[in-house]
């Protein structure tokens, strides 16, 4: 099964508190998982914006976190949590179910949820609630979504701009790209039409150890096995052996099969792909705002 939300979490949370003693965290999200029966991968599932915290383990502290607030979990102290009386007698009722809605009955929840913060925060409470998302969750989607939009823009400017602008613009994302040593270098090689398929080549490196052959196809409509086959044979003839393909649109799964499958080293770009290393490598686009997202420092609050 899939990871649950947080508010599916709430209730196996309470009950594994109702024995009434402390529990460390880490304990908690271990059997909270083998009673979900979670599989490995669902296990070490990274949220997109970190490389340390796992999705369970973030959504099961937001459980605790929003049970907190709402008076039924206490921290006696750091890592460790312990069930209340307010959550032993929500235990008694044997709901199916605890979620937001459930802990609004509670004052201190709704103070402690909206405390002095603007109604702009409180509507993102809100949309967070309304999906079932942890914030963090929320702020990655949020962040995805403006990226998708951002790589149609730039499709759609790329589609509008002339071949020369669009071949100057693979020679930029080359050199961002840490390929061709120089412009100097990558525009004495691009640029120039090629016979058999090939528009340009340029150095692997900046010592010119190897060469990479390109091609690149400001297309509207997808690339086909046959327009592969096209360049895998130009490269045969310059007797190369890695190429790139750059297009616009998409290329055909037959194509993407055959690119695979070929003795040579091809590597098929397209329009999607272009715009995320166009985003990556800050062609094109720019910072227009930056966020932080901050966390606790447990370390700076050590005695030991």
């Amino acid at each position: 099964m899939a990871v649950p939300d947080f508010q599916s979490l709430m209730m196996p949370l309470l009950r594994l508190s109702g024995d009434g003693v402390e529990h460390a965290f880490k304990d908690a999200v271990e059997a909270i998982a083998v009673e979900f029966k979670l599989t490995p991968e669902e296990r070490h599932e990274l949220l997109a914006s970190s490389s340390r915290t796992t999705l369970f383990y973030n959504r099961l502290a937001w459980a605790k976190t929003h049970m907190t607030m709402a008076g039924l979990l206490q921290a006696p102290r750091r890592g460790v949590f312990c069930i209340t009386q307010r959550g032993r007698e929500l235990l008694v009722r044997q709901l199916a179910r605890i979620d937001l809605k459930t802990l609004q009955q509670f004052p201190e929840y709704e103070r402690a949820r909206r405390g002095d913060v603007q109604a702009s925060a409180e509507n993102v409470v809100q949309v967070v609630t309304a999906s079932e998302l942890t914030p963090e969750e929320a702020i990655e989607r949020a962040h995805l979504s403006l990226r998708n939009d951002l790589s149609r823009e730039l499709l759609e400017f790329i589609m509008q701009c002339s071949p020369a602008f669009f071949e100057l613009l693979i020679i930029k994302l080359m050199i961002k790209m840490g390929y061709g040593g120089s412009r100097e270098e990558v525009g004495k090689a691009v640029g120039r039409s090629g016979d058999g398929g090939i528009d340009g080549v340029i150095n692997e490196d900046r010592l010119g150890l190897d060469a990479i052959y390109l091609q690149a196809k400001r297309w509207s409509n997808v690339v086909g096995r046959p327009e592969i086959q096209q360049f895998v044979g130009a490269l045969a003839g310059q007797r190369a052996n890695k190429g790139v393909f750059i297009a616009t649109s998409r290329f055909t799964q037959d194509a993407k099969d055959y690119a695979a499958n070929s003795q040579y080293k091809v590597v098929l770009i397209d329009g999607e792909r272009l715009a995320d290393l166009m985003i990556e490598h800050d062609l094109g686009v720019s910072v227009a705002a930056t966020y932080q997202l901050k966390r606790i420092d447990s370390d700076f609050f050590s005695e030991e």
